[in-house]
């Protein structure tokens, strides 16, 4: 995922879970706000509950993998944050896949 396609500060991460819509499950929650931008903006968060920092970061990897395929970054024009909950752990990375594909689309319409 390019710089650009990222969503870095914490007042655009706080700002699109406040304004923008949310769908969720087991493993994620995915919150969704239209941008001006012509390309979408992805933010991942992992809270420290899910386990240590080695954990937290293979799953920020896994989650960018599974969005690189799931989202094409210049078709659309949202910033999405999604968020990693407890089930993640649970399921396998295809699994994942699968839910996340399935909240995604049912935000943005892909």
């Amino acid at each position: 995922m390019k710089a650009i396609n990222r969503i870095k500060k914490s007042e655009d991460f706080a700002f699109v879970i406040k304004n923008g819509t949310a769908k969720r499950n087991g493993s994620f929650v995915v919150h969704t706000k239209a941008n001006e931008l012509g390309y979408a903006r992805i933010g991942i968060s992992v809270s420290a509950k899910l386990g240590i920092a080695v954990t937290r970061n293979r799953i920020k990897r896994q989650m960018r993998a599974m969005l690189g395929e799931i989202v094409n970054m210049d078709s659309i024009s949202f910033d999405i944050v999604v968020i990693a909950k407890g089930d993640f752990l649970n399921h396998s990375f295809d699994e994942n896949k699968e839910l996340l594909t399935k909240l995604i689309t049912q935000q943005v319409g892909k």
